[in-house]
């Protein structure tokens, strides 16, 4: 027997695919006040709302079914040219799209919508109510009774529509309650009369619980088009028979209705009957035309428009329609990552055993083992990399409201959003990128005037641009503003004693002042910033995800801020130094060659002459103030990130190593040099070294504080 669907995991799915289809509404929605006109973005709203709230219908979560149907209605307006979308329409719809994110969060975090505070539903209804006066009226309340048509014309009254539905016998175990299907039709209009099928029902004794046996023939009174009532079905079209009889249906589509159907055609004519579909006189009518010209099933009866997927992949409809496609839960996948990284550390001491027994046979055996352990990670890693598009394309709501509120015309373009990276890096740096966006808008770009008075177009640009550089990814925060007034920031630095009245920084140290705590340039304080907090939490997160920040600004032109960031935060090709008893592993993307260091060489200066370029070096051995004698030979690796390249002394090079990258503990905190550990194959600890932060103290040259040795076990 097969086993019963979880629905909490399929109300995880709606939460979650509803928010996704949120995130699309949101997109049309500000396309649409761009391109008032297309029709094709317009019909993509209007299922975005269909699907939600026929989906949210079959949970019984009616605030979203009542407060989405009024949004569908208007909707149906809009793409039917009875209503033309307007600044005021798309704002009011971002408001409503909001409304129905908040009762999603809502249901996510209580899994009902029990507790719906009087706030929100108050919110609910106001919005509901401007809604609907863009709504001519509601549907019309009509009397069972069929309307008399003209004896060649068979049907009911306009809005009349009658449906047959055969649930198939597995309906309840893939998840689906026929009852939630007739309780989403209620919310479409009036349901007139239902006939329930129960032929089918065995003896009591034989029944099973979760096997369905009914069918159903039911009238519905209703103003939705054939689309809106067939996509009810999206959900259960490969598990269930549905036919739909339009109202005022010519003759041939009645047999042609009959025919489709199982029963015999006499029984369904008496049940068309008693639903007020037809009336006996009409219901001959049919036979008679069935006995002189049987006809085909008419085109009129096929399945609806293409619609947007169904959000509940359910029975043998979801394996055939959605085999490419599985939804993991991101913990599961965590999971997966750090298993990967235990077996890489087992493989590691596995090889290192084997080496040691001298056994060709085990060697060979955990060479390859080490190999398939490699490609495995690399199939896990792949499965945490996501586009940063749809990153980007959140702002374009941010871009929209806050221009309205500064009162400035600004667009944003988008570029490299095809980039993949390690999902929780997304994750985390959206925080940031709408501190720095904000920022552009509320510092960078100047009002029309002064755009205009200084040759530039009145709409200002920020751009979002993403890339893939030396094994990391670089995101570009743009804007053809006003630029960074260097003066001013090198007078309030002076002012603060950042700067010495006697020094005189270069260029790129005056703009990196503005990452510090407290600086502000601003003359007022605004709601979106002035208050000199944010750039320096900017510079804090991407630095808590391995990355690095920078800025270029050229006064009158624009800024650009350049952030650079792993592509994953779990694990690492790395490659193996030693240090008197001590290991340490530095990301192999970031290591440009090895050379042989000679005595003494480089030792006063702190520069090696390379290949005729200045190599700037740094010993390890006298950073992390290590006491075991040094060795017959150094080697120097040499490093580079962001474009710039220094030297890093080394007793020991041990070779390239899979690295399991984990957080160091709160007593390292202030260690600089440091981005983490890994565990080796003998079970020794090795540090991972933090080379953009090397990079920037050489560029510096900073005193480096001494830090402990960790020693080998």
């Amino acid at each position: 027997m097969a086993q019963p669907m979880n629905m909490d995991d399929v109300l995880q799915t709606f939460i979650a695919e509803s928010r996704e289809l949120l995130l699309q509404m949101e997109d049309a929605l500000l396309q649409i006040e761009r391109s008032p006109q297309d029709l094709d973005t317009i019909n993509g709203l209007f299922r975005v709302a269909h699907t939600i709230k026929g989906s949210a219908g079959l949970f019984g979560l009616m605030p979203i079914v009542e407060f989405t149907h009024v949004a569908e209605s208007v909707l149906d307006r809009v793409r039917s040219l009875e209503v033309r979308v307007d600044e005021a329409l798309s704002a009011l719809f971002l408001d409503a799209r909001d409304h129905i994110g908040q009762l999603i969060d809502l249901l996510a975090e209580d899994g009902n919508l029990d507790r719906l505070d009087e706030p929100l539903r108050l919110q609910g209804q106001c919005l509901g109510e401007r809604l609907a006066q863009y709504l001519e009226g509601s549907v019309p309340s009509a009397s069972p009774a069929p309307a008399t048509l003209p004896a060649d014309e068979p049907g009911a009254s306009p809005g009349h529509w009658h449906l047959s539905l055969r649930f198939g016998p597995d309906v309840l175990r893939n998840g689906m309650d026929p009852l939630a299907f007739l309780r989403y039709l209620s919310t479409l209009g009036q349901l007139l009369h239902t006939v329930t099928l129960c032929e089918g029902l065995p003896p009591f004794a034989s029944m099973d619980p979760e096997t369905n046996y009914l069918g159903f023939e039911l009238a519905l009174l209703s103003d939705a088009s054939r689309e809106v009532i067939d996509g009810a079905f999206d959900f259960v079209r490969d598990d269930a028979l549905v036919q739909i009889l339009a109202p005022q249906a010519s003759v041939q589509a009645c047999r042609a209705h009959l025919d489709g159907l199982p029963e015999d055609n006499a029984v369904l004519l008496e049940l068309l009957v008693r639903c007020g579909t037809l009336t006996e006189s009409q219901a001959l009518l049919v036979t008679q035309e069935g006995e002189q010209a049987p006809v085909e099933m008419r085109g009129e009866l096929d399945a609806a428009p293409d619609s947007v997927a169904p959000l509940i992949k359910a029975g043998k409809g979801a394996a055939s329609n959605e085999g490419n496609l599985i939804r993991v839960d991101a913990a599961k996948l965590d999971q997966l990552i750090n298993l990967v990284g235990e077996l890489i550390i087992a493989g590691a001491g596995a090889n290192l055993v084997a080496v040691r027994s001298g056994i060709g046979e085990m060697i060979e055996a955990t060479s390859l083992l080490s190999r398939l352990v490699e490609e495995v990670r690399d199939s896990a890693l792949t499965l945490r990399m996501v586009q940063i598009g749809a990153t980007f394309t959140r702002f374009q709501r941010v871009v929209r409201d806050v221009s309205k509120e500064l009162g400035k015309d600004i667009v944003l373009q988008i570029g490299g959003g095809e980039t993949e990276l390690d999902k929780t890096v997304v994750e985390r740096i959206g925080d940031p990128l709408t501190h720095l966006v904000r920022n552009a808008m509320d510092h960078g770009i100047e009002a029309v005037s002064t755009r205009l008075q200084r040759g530039k177009p009145a709409q200002g640009t920020v751009r979002l641009n993403a890339y893939h550089e030396s094994g990391s990814i670089v995101i570009e925060v743009s804007d053809d503003g006003g630029g960074l007034a260097k003066d001013k920031i090198l007078a309030k630095a002076r002012e603060r004693g950042l700067v010495g009245d006697g020094q005189l920084p270069a260029d790129k140290d005056i703009l990196n002042l503005i990452f510090e705590p407290g600086f502000s340039t601003a003359d007022q304080v605004s709601n979106l910033s002035g208050r000199g907090v944010g750039m320096d939490v900017v510079k804090r997160n991407i630095t808590a995800l391995r990355g690095s920040v920078s800025l270029e600004s050229e006064e009158g032109q624009g800024t650009t801020v350049r952030i650079r960031l792993p592509l994953t935060l779990a694990i690492i090709d790395g490659f193996l130094i030693g240090v008197g008893k001590a290991s340490y592993v530095i990301p192999l993307n970031m290591v440009e060659e090895c050379i042989e260091l000679a005595p003494g060489q480089g030792a006063d200066t702190g520069y090696l002459d390379l290949r005729g370029d200045v190599l700037p070096i740094l010993r390890l051995r006298d950073m992390f103030d290590v006491q075991e004698p040094r060795g017959s030979r150094e080697n120097v690796v040499v490093v580079q990130y962001a474009g710039l390249r220094a030297g890093l002394v080394v007793d020991r090079l041990q070779g390239e190593f899979q690295t399991v990258i984990k957080p160091l503990g709160k007593v390292f905190g202030e260690a600089h040099g440091l981005g983490g550990f890994t565990i080796l194959g003998s079970g020794a600890v090795a540090l991972i070294l933090d080379i953009p932060n090397l990079l920037g103290h050489v560029a510096k040259d900073a005193t480096h504080r001494s830090i402990p040795s960790p020693l080998s076990t």
